[in-house]
């Protein structure tokens, strides 16, 4: 799954996803299941009653209810679900914007250049959760043929061609994106793609000038703050600035906006700082989300928690159900957990290799490159590491890792 640029409520920024990675990469317990009617319920997701989330999302299925040939409400409900879904780490949401926007397949909305629009860009955005990425791009095409001007599309389509490593694509995405955005919001895209493309230069030109940009311009939706905070977080930790990489993601969470990417990122920072302990309580109450419960099982094991064994073996059966489903939504966090938590770098490697032919972010890279080195098998970590040399991405962690397989017999 990707993380996108920016929220559906434009211009504020949502996730992995990416991921993607996060948000690729970002994803929860389970492949979305589609209820068959609009009236059915499969279950009673952890929203509370007075979650004012909750209460909009009932009124608008009370309304369609009412008016279920109403194109603009089920648009509107497939959107609310899906950025819970994003937030909240539960694809049972996703299910339900799927439902929602079902009866619209067969005859895309027609006549109404806002509704086509709104229609093929949650399509896009429902297919890239399912990694059919060429399926969403081409949506996504659709929804800028119906407004141009619209920004949503074009940022979309940036985060997918980064999760797939096609780098001068996105940022020919992002160069659209200034015409119609503001300053902040385009320079996060460009300079988000310098970071991954323009070797050490790049991303100390890069993190320079997005920090400045935030700085210049506060007052901006805490949704695009977070999402800028969180690059410059990431940024800071390539250029071993940890101590303003901890001030980043700190200033992040005091947005008190749920984000299950913010929340992972974060996560995978207090694991390489040694503080597993900030692990456990981050993430208390997320055992719903396979990305967040990974991160609680590898605290676990490294603090010997009393829970740390029903986090494994929670975490191991949501990763058999989704391989009998086919389900590859996961495959990076379940390579994790078969290297990490199950010691079995064979298996590991498979997930990642598997993973890396869909997923190209560099959080994908590293777990090909460890479940590489882990399994004695160099070659399986040629994608990465040609990935690695073709971009310049700059890593010290990654190529340290490089040049130990490359001592093992790899490019």
């Amino acid at each position: 799954m990707t993380r996108p640029f920016f929220h559906t409520l434009a211009p504020s920024f949502l996730f992995a996803c990416l991921l993607t990675s996060l948000f690729t990469t970002l994803a929860a317990q389970a492949a979305p299941f589609t209820p068959s009617n609009d009236s059915d319920v499969v279950e009673r997701l952890p929203l509370s009653a007075t979650d004012p989330s909750a209460r909009r999302l009932q009124s608008l299925r009370k309304q369609l209810e009412a008016k279920p040939d109403d194109v603009a409400l089920r648009i509107e409900i497939a959107k609310r679900y899906f950025d819970l879904s994003m937030a909240q780490g539960d694809p049972r949401y996703v299910g339900y914007a799927s439902a929602a926007l079902t009866p619209l397949d067969k005859a895309a909305p027609a006549g109404n250049p806002s509704l086509t629009a709104s229609y093929w860009q949650i399509k896009g955005m429902l297919q890239q959760y399912s990694h059919n990425f060429d399926g969403a791009l081409a949506s996504l095409d659709k929804a800028s043929l119906a407004d141009p001007k619209s920004p949503e599309a074009m940022a979309w389509r940036a985060a997918i061609q980064m999760v797939q490593a096609n780098y001068a694509k996105a940022q020919a995405e992002c160069d659209a994106l200034k015409p119609l955005t503001t300053p902040l919001f385009s320079t996060g895209c460009s300079q988000y793609v310098l970071a991954h493309s323009g070797g050490a230069a790049g991303l100390q030109n890069a993190f320079d000038t997005l920090k400045a940009a935030v700085k210049a311009e506060p007052a901006v939706p805490q949704e695009l703050l977070l999402w800028e905070l969180t690059r410059l977080a990431e940024m800071a930790i390539r250029l071993k600035r940890f101590d303003e990489a901890d001030t980043f993601f700190q200033r992040a969470l005091k947005l008190g906006v749920t984000d299950q990417f913010l929340l992972g990122a974060y996560a995978d920072f207090l694991l390489h700082q040694k503080k597993p302990e900030a692990v456990i309580t981050l993430l208390a109450d997320w055992e719903r989300s396979d990305i967040l419960l990974l991160r609680l099982a590898l605290a676990g094991k490294a603090t010997n928690h009393k829970k740390a064994a029903d986090w494994a073996s929670n975490l191991r059966d949501r990763f058999v159900e989704a391989a009998k489903r086919g389900d590859r939504l996961h495959e990076q966090e379940a390579a994790r957990f078969e290297l990490d938590i199950e010691n079995n770098p064979k298996k590991a490697l498979a997930l990642a290799a598997n993973n890396y032919k869909l997923q190209k972010e560099p959080r994908d890279a590293e777990v090909l490159l460890r479940t590489a080195l882990a399994a004695n098998d160099a070659a399986a970590a040629e994608p990465a590491l040609t990935w690695l040399k073709q971009n310049k991405y700059e890593d010290s962690h990654l190529a340290d890792l490089a040049a130990q397989l490359t001592l093992k017999g790899g490019k």
